[in-house]
């Protein structure tokens, strides 16, 4: 069975009509040009609707088939399959079946696998990486966000005293630095990648309660202790970032922080890690875990008041299971 076909040399643009035949597993065209090749050298393409077939030769000369349908017929003919991917794109309950299996891994390894390996890279991440990341977000806060504290200095005094005697009681605690500042979006804290916990003069006035004080900053000392921002970071940059923070260039990382920081929503897991270690930082000390929780009730009562959703709230997501599961913690 001969087939029509234009030969290309692969060194100029010069087609060459030609003939294809197979016989005893070997390939010869003849014509304006003649060659043998035996068909185990030879690369055919997929099938495409209205594109032409090629066969390609080792050295990159190639066929460009002109009679589709007698191609078929000859592959037929010399016992040839498409390779399994191609066989998957021509049927489409495969393609269908492929793209479910794709998007299946795509959803568990965003929610499970890109969790851990942020855990990972996070863990493994120099100090000094921590650090310039930390200042680059402080940067960021501090010209869009924050103001100077107007807390007076005994006041901030006082309240870094009492969470230093506090983290004293506790073993493995992170390092961290308390950093007061006035909040133009309203009552807020945070903690950073390098340790600093933002405590704004709005929460501190809200709570007016320096037992609930010490909650919020026992919370954010959680988040610092496990790197949840850090990780969050990571996840969000995904693991390009991860590699190039682990190398030494942080600007993909430092890049994402403001879209972060904007929108600092952690999973309920992360929360009750925070929640957890501000419980266990507590009872080492013998507070009552109710000014904790009533940090998360004096939020909400000034959202019930039409204050609107404090961001330190809209952040730290509250609900009454949350606060009946600090209340009840053993």
């Amino acid at each position: 069975m001969q087939v029509a076909a234009f030969y290309f040399d692969g060194k100029t643009s010069r087609r060459h009509a030609v003939t294809l035949d197979v016989a005893d597993g070997v390939a010869t065209i003849s014509g304006e040009a003649e060659r043998v090749c035996p068909i185990i050298q030879l690369r055919v393409s997929e099938r495409l609707n209205r594109a032409a077939r090629k066969v390609t030769y080792p050295d990159g000369a190639y066929l460009e088939i002109q009679d589709n349908a007698a191609f078929t017929s000859l592959l037929q003919a010399t016992a040839h399959r498409d390779s399994l991917v191609v066989r998957m794109q021509q049927n489409w309950r495969a393609t269908l079946a492929a793209a479910a299996t794709l998007v299946a891994v795509l959803a568990l390894g965003y929610l499970y696998l890109l969790p851990l390996a942020a855990e990972v890279v996070a863990r493994s991440l120099p100090i000094s990486v921590e650090q310039r990341i930390g200042d680059g977000a402080l940067d960021f806060l501090d010209d869009h966000i924050l103001l100077p504290t107007q807390l007076p200095a005994a006041r901030r005094t006082a309240i870094t005293t009492r969470f230093r005697a506090l983290t004293a009681e506790v073993e493995g605690v992170p390092h961290y630095e308390i950093v007061f500042r006035k909040s133009r979006i309203g009552p807020n804290a945070l903690a950073l990648p390098s340790g600093q916990i933002v405590l704004t003069d709005e929460i501190v006035t809200l709570l007016d309660d320096d037992d609930a004080v010490m909650g919020v900053l026992a919370h954010e000392l959680g988040h610092v202790h496990r790197r949840h921002l850090m990780r969050r970071l990571i996840q969000s940059s995904a693991i390009g970032a991860a590699a190039t923070a682990l190398f030494g260039d942080v600007s993909a990382v430092i890049a994402n922080i403001p879209t972060v920081l904007l929108d600092m929503k952690y999973s309920r897991d992360v929360e009750r890690e925070a929640d957890d270690y501000a419980v266990e930082l507590f009872k080492a000390n013998g507070i009552s875990r109710k000014k904790l929780a009533y940090v998360f009730e004096k939020l909400g009562e000034k959202e019930a008041a039409g204050g609107g959703v404090p961001p330190y709230l809209s952040s730290h997501p509250a609900s009454a299971e949350r606060v009946e599961r600090i209340l009840n913690a053993q």
